[in-house]
């Protein structure tokens, strides 16, 4: 158990570090109001959605969650994350962070 908590809290911090750098490129740098932790309320909320899904996720052990077949996250919400990782593994890539992405691809 201790291990799948682990890999929780570690999905938890790329995620926080993807949806940034989202948040930053769309929504900040475009005049819209710091929410909370340097979010915009709409990915702030998210954000929070993505970490309730991941506390909570019945398997053992926990697979990526693009790898996953029960997908626990809603339609809508789970496009969103699909864009957010999309756009900021290109930008990861663009800017020489590839530690970080390896945990995305691999």
């Amino acid at each position: 158990m201790k291990e799948k908590q682990k890999k929780i809290e570690h999905d938890k911090k790329i995620l926080k570090i993807f949806v940034s750098i989202y948040c930053k490129k769309h929504h900040l740098e475009n005049g819209v109001e710091i929410y909370k932790g340097n979010l915009c309320k709409d990915c702030y909320e998210l954000l929070n959605y993505a970490y309730t899904k991941l506390s909570n996720c019945p398997l053992d052990p926990k697979p990526m969650c693009k790898k996953c077949h029960i997908h626990c996250y809603s339609k809508q919400n789970r496009e969103k994350i699909k864009e957010i990782m999309k756009f900021s593994g290109i930008y990861l890539i663009k800017h020489g962070r590839l530690d970080l992405l390896f945990h995305y691809y691999f």
